[in-house]
This record gives structure tokens, sequence and C-alpha cells, in this order.
């Protein structure tokens, strides 16, 4: 008797994290799954959602509306996709029993926080992005009780698409020295090492070993903006007294930043599997894989 293969389904296949996801997911080829990008598959369709996740065993979803500061002048449509396409998306997970691997963000978090966020901490969030994220996750843990699996993540960076340190990358190209906030704290994270998780976790949730809930796909360790570009011009053979630090202040934006971005990883043994490693030497892993750096 021929083993059973699971189906996978991954949304916004196109964003950066999503074609981590395919990338990781391709490289096993007993695995099968289906891409869909946010132009193939729209959370907002109810009907559309349903069809696409029946006959699937696992859905990630990385499709959401990312631009923070434009939610705030547009958070009914951030709202439309980051709360009630979560909804829908669930509604058809349910429908279809199928498990969701949901990936949600810290800005669920007021960020005055002075350590690290347990995943059960209570959630404040001080702008638009953050309010419509907390809408999908809460609807994933009310519709999805047993199969529903929240992941939070925060400061995303990867080979696809803008991220701070491919900026930062092109920016040193370009001038002679950055000044970058020193008063934000987090935990910079490769999008392809939280694919690889977000993949073993379903994998984990497929077998039962993992109970439903929420998780934190971050990067252990922590660090501020400045820290983290002079760590990229480092481990790049530049000379990191270049960045200059500054603080928020200097650079207001539309939306609010948490000053404290930084999330506890409790959870992850519960799963039987380890925090992800420290943000400096998952750095060097992503930068020794673009050929920016040599590989050891």
């Amino acid at each position: 008797m021929t083993e059973r293969i699971d189906n996978w389904l991954v949304t916004g296949a196109g964003g950066m994290l999503g074609r981590d996801l395919v990338a990781v997911l391709g490289a096993d080829p007993a695995r099968r799954f289906t891409a869909a990008t946010r132009a193939e598959l729209d959370l907002t369709d109810p009907a559309a959602l349903l069809a696409a996740v029946t006959g699937h065993d696992v859905v990630i979803n990385a499709a959401a509306w990312t631009n923070v500061d434009g939610a705030e002048t547009h958070e009914d449509e951030a709202t439309a996709v980051n709360g009630t396409g979560v909804e829908n998306l669930a509604r058809a997970c349910a429908q279809a029993s199928a498990r969701l691997v949901h990936v949600s963000t810290d800005y669920v978090f007021p960020g005055n926080a002075d350590r690290p966020y347990p995943e059960d901490a209570p959630t404040a969030p001080i702008n638009a992005y953050g309010r419509s994220k907390l809408v999908g996750e809460q609807a994933v843990t009310r519709l999805l009780p047993e199969t529903g699996y929240v992941v939070r993540t925060a400061w995303l960076y990867g080979t696809h698409g803008r991220n701070f340190v491919n900026t930062m990358l092109r920016l040193a190209a370009e001038r002679e020295h950055l000044t970058v906030v020193d008063d934000q704290l987090g935990q910079p994270t490769w999008s392809h090492a939280l694919a690889s998780r977000l993949v073993e976790l379903g994998d984990a949730a497929r077998s039962g070993a993992a109970p439903a809930g929420i998780y934190h796909g971050t990067a252990s360790g922590q660090t501020t903006w400045f820290g983290l570009a002079r760590a990229v011009f480092e481990l790049s053979g530049l000379d990191p007294s270049r960045v200059r630090p500054t603080t928020s202040e200097n650079y207001p934006l539309p939306a609010p930043r948490p000053a404290y971005s930084v999330l506890g990883h409790d959870r992850w043994r519960s799963a039987g599997l380890a925090p992800m490693p420290d943000w400096h030497e998952m750095l060097g892993g992503a930068l020794a894989g673009r050929g920016l750096v040599p590989a050891t």
C-alpha cells in the first residue's frame, strides 16, 4: 500500500516569505503543494477560498496587507485582508478539515515591555496594522481551536522584496555614512529560516505533536536597527563605523512603531522544537547564502 502524501497550500506565495515557503516545500520531492499568490487567491472571497483549500491537509497563510503606514489611513482595507480575510480562510479550513498555520506579527503588542513577550501576553496594538492583524489572530484561535496555529514574527528580511537588510546593502553602495535608529529593540529574522520553521510546525501539527495555538517565530537574542545595520556591514566585509546611531524622533512615520518587539519562545518546546537560532548567527547564514560573505 502506498503511503499517503500530505498536500499543502501556500497563500501569498508571491511575497518574500511566500517565495521562501515555496522553495522549502519544493526541495522535498515527496511533498505535494499548491502555491497561490494574492492575485490568484483573494482572501476576501469565501467561495474561492473554500474551493482552493479543499483537498489540502495543511494551509500556510503568508498573504497579508503589509503596508504598515498605509494602514493608518486605510484601516478598513487592511482589516478586510488581515482580519476578515483570515476569518474567511479559517472557516474554509474548518469546512475542509485542513490545519491552518497563519503568520502574524509582534505589532499586536504595545511594545512597552522590558522582557520578552510570552505567547500568552495581553495584546494591545498601537497602530492600525497591528489591530488588523489581531482580528485575524482572534479568528484563527476562535474558529480552529484544535487545528489553528498562529505564528507571530518580526523584523523579517530575505532575498526577495523590500526589507531592511537589502536596503542597508543597497545604501552601502550609494552613501559613505548611514544614520539608523538605535532606540527600538527587536529580533531580526531571516524569512527562509522562518519558512523552514513553519513547515516543521505544519509537520508537527499533522503528526499530532504540536498543540494548536500561538507560537513566536523570531530569532533568539535581540538588537536595535542600528545594531542590525552594523552587523550587516561587518558580515559583508564593510566598515561598520560607517553606520551612525540616531533616535526614532528623527524619523517620524505615520504609524507608531513598538519600541520593544522582543518575543519569548517557550511554546516551541511543546511542539518538540527548539527556539530559532540567535539573530546574529542567522544573519551570517543568510548573507553567506547570498555569496556576500564567505561561507564557513
